[in-house]
């Protein structure tokens, strides 16, 4: 335990507490050496200090009851906000290993992601969706490769207001198969008289789940993606069935 000078009239208990562990921490930080045992004041030094405080207090000036008691209060206070805190950290940890127990199901499977980049497997092409804020008379939908080449372009006509499935067979504008990699997917349409981009979400799968960094996030590893993608943003689970995939 950490020593406590007796404290006859030096202040409020939790001030006197404080001081102590401020003055340990600082010398800490002053000699950079690595501390052993216990590094924080706990309830056992605050009770030893309140004891020492009363058995020295001056008795024609007697430690008021009604600060003691708010002090006790405080103390006992900030003790359950700390063990607390302990308990919402286990808590999150146990949801983040049930959530990434619960992910684990999606390997192999296709997910829903926000954004235009997709991965074309060898023999295959990519899917996705596009929200429509209104309705069009023309979309038109643009094959990039990764350094904005231009691969493939054609109409899907006139859409509705809403989701809409836009595929892409693989293959440039000459009917050719493009080789396995990543390609961007652009739809746009004419909004106000401008040539606008839409929001597009494409499908990917998902090879391996991920526990995140300590934050409580499960992170999926999607084919093709350089970074993990949060569990949080996959919109929809479910193959994204290229076999249908349209020939124009």
């Amino acid at each position: 335990m950490n020593p406590i000078d007796g404290a006859g009239g030096a202040g409020s208990y939790i001030d006197q507490l404080k001081a102590l562990q401020e003055k340990q921490r600082a010398e800490r930080g002053d000699t950079g050496e690595k501390v052993t045992g216990q590094t924080d004041l706990n309830q056992e030094d605050f009770l030893s200090l309140l004891t020492k405080q009363l058995a020295n207090q001056d008795p024609f000036k007697p430690v008021d009851n009604e600060q003691m008691i708010a002090q006790m209060a405080s103390f006992a206070t900030v003790d359950g906000i700390g063990k607390m805190n302990e308990q919402f950290g286990s808590l999150n940890a146990a949801m983040t290993s049930s959530q990434a127990l619960q992910a684990s199901s999606l390997v192999g499977q296709d997910v829903l992601v926000p954004g235009n980049e997709g991965f074309k497997t060898a023999e295959g092409g990519i899917a996705g969706m596009v929200k429509l804020p209104q309705a069009l008379n023309d979309v038109i939908v643009r094959v990039q490769s990764e350094t904005g080449e231009l691969l493939r372009s054609f109409s899907l006509g006139a859409m509705s207001p809403g989701d809409h499935r836009v595929e892409w067979d693989g293959k440039d504008d000459n009917g050719n198969p493009l080789p396995q990699g990543n390609y961007n997917i652009n739809v746009s349409g004419n909004i106000d008289g401008k040539s606008q981009d839409l929001e597009l979400s494409t499908y990917a799968n998902v090879n391996s789940v991920l526990l995140g960094n300590g934050d409580g996030n499960v992170m999926l590893n999607i084919a093709g993606y350089a970074s993990p993608v949060k569990l949080s943003e996959v919109l929809e689970v479910g193959k994204s069935n290229l076999s249908n995939v349209s020939k124009s």
